[in-house]
């Protein structure tokens, strides 16, 4: 089973949005039983909080189906428990790392690394722009489950 975290500052904009276009990703193409994928955030601002409701109205006009969530903060222990921990930008890397210490196993990237054009995911509680943000996500969450399937890692 492929273990992925999905990482931002709050964990209630981009990171469950990551989260749950992911998971529809992997429904739609019948892989459901070999993915686990969850969100967290780099910060404790949000803990607790559901998702924003940007975040909640983009995924309903585009028909991607809303989990029940809450914000959690990363921690140490993510480490060992997942394949993939990605940020959403630069400034989300370097808190994880803060956070999870060291990366030798090079699980620690930023999303949008998987794509053909790597950048930063921009936040839409700073911008309002979720339309920009969701189409950055499914870019890389496209990219990122193409990724796993050319490498044989789910069948």
């Amino acid at each position: 089973m492929i273990k992925i975290l999905f990482v931002c500052h709050g964990n209630i904009c981009r990171s469950p949005m990551a989260q749950f276009v992911m998971q529809d990703l992997v429904n739609r193409r019948g892989l459901s039983d070999q993915f686990y994928i969850d969100s967290a955030a780099t910060s404790r601002e949000e803990i607790g909080n559901g998702v924003h409701y940007g975040t909640r109205g983009k995924l309903k006009e585009v028909g991607v189906p809303l989990l029940n969530h809450r914000a959690v903060q990363l921690k140490r222990a993510d480490y060992d428990e997942y394949d993939f921990i990605l940020g959403m930008d630069r400034w989300n890397r370097k808190n994880m790392l803060r956070i999870l210490g060291e990366d030798p196993q090079n699980k620690v990237s930023l999303l949008l690394d998987f794509a053909e054009h790597p950048r930063d995911i921009a936040d839409p509680w700073y911008t309002g722009n979720f339309d920009v943000t969701y189409d950055d996500i499914v870019e890389g969450c496209e990219a990122l489950l193409n990724y796993i399937l050319e490498q044989g890692l789910v069948f």
